[in-house]
């Protein structure tokens, strides 16, 4: 197992946001920001940065929600939850989480043990943001895991100027079939676009202990992003 610390991020208005770190037994090493879904920083976030950590990159999970409420977890088994998570995802603000993940970025490229390059990893809401990050900031690169309300933002395709890697489910509840249509035609003309679609897969195939999960679909998009960190990132 890789070890594991909650730490306080600096963010440029003076404010501290709470992560959840994982680290890799060698240095220097890259770091990834791992974006979490809409249930906070839980089990599924934490496995996903051990994940990551194992493979060879400082993994960094910020409580992206932490403007709302600080140390939102929440779980998609738990009916009870999934109100609130929902009004969570509707109340974000992207424009200030896109400023917490480059101030994140910023803290990781200057972290002990790092190397100075930085990556994220996002998962349905994390996604999108990993997608923003590719447009609107320095980041090395980004991979995005059936991000949702990507085509909200598609006019900023044009600006995106990092590798991007795009994990696609095409039985995906929350982005139609048209919706991922759309939005391969339109990013899939940039040759630092990369995406990889999953027939049959619903939304959070990924997602350890949810109630899609679906382990070859995870096990062949966990392997495809670990190519494309060491590519970018090592």
């Amino acid at each position: 197992m890789a070890r594991t610390e909650d730490i306080q991020v600096p963010l440029r208005d003076g404010a501290m946001m709470g992560a959840h770190v994982a680290y890799p037994d060698k240095e220097p090493a890259g770091a990834i920001i791992a974006i979490m879904e809409i249930w906070g920083v839980n089990d599924t976030m934490r496995e996903h940065a051990q994940e990551f950590a194992e493979a060879g990159w400082i993994t960094l999970v910020p409580d992206l929600f932490w403007r709302l409420e600080p140390g939102v977890e929440l779980s998609d088994g738990n009916p009870e939850h999934w109100s609130k998570a929902i009004d969570l995802y509707y109340d974000f603000d992207y424009d200030l989480g896109v400023s917490d993940m480059e101030d994140t970025a910023s803290y990781l490229r200057g972290i002990e043990g790092g190397n100075g390059k930085v990556g994220t990893v996002g998962y349905c809401l994390g996604g999108k943001m990993g997608y923003l990050m590719c447009c609107r900031s320095d980041i090395d690169c980004a991979v995005a895991y059936y991000g949702t309300y990507i085509e909200h933002s598609i006019k900023e395709a044009p600006n995106l100027s990092k590798p991007f890697m795009l994990h696609q489910a095409l039985a995906d509840k929350w982005v139609q079939p048209e919706v991922c249509a759309m939005i391969e035609r339109r990013l899939s003309p940039n040759p630092l676009v990369e995406i990889h679609k999953y027939p049959g897969a619903d939304h959070a195939f990924a997602r350890h202990g949810g109630t899609t999960y679906s382990a070859p679909e995870a096990e062949r998009a966990l392997a495809l992003s670990i190519d494309f960190f060491h590519k970018h990132l090592d």
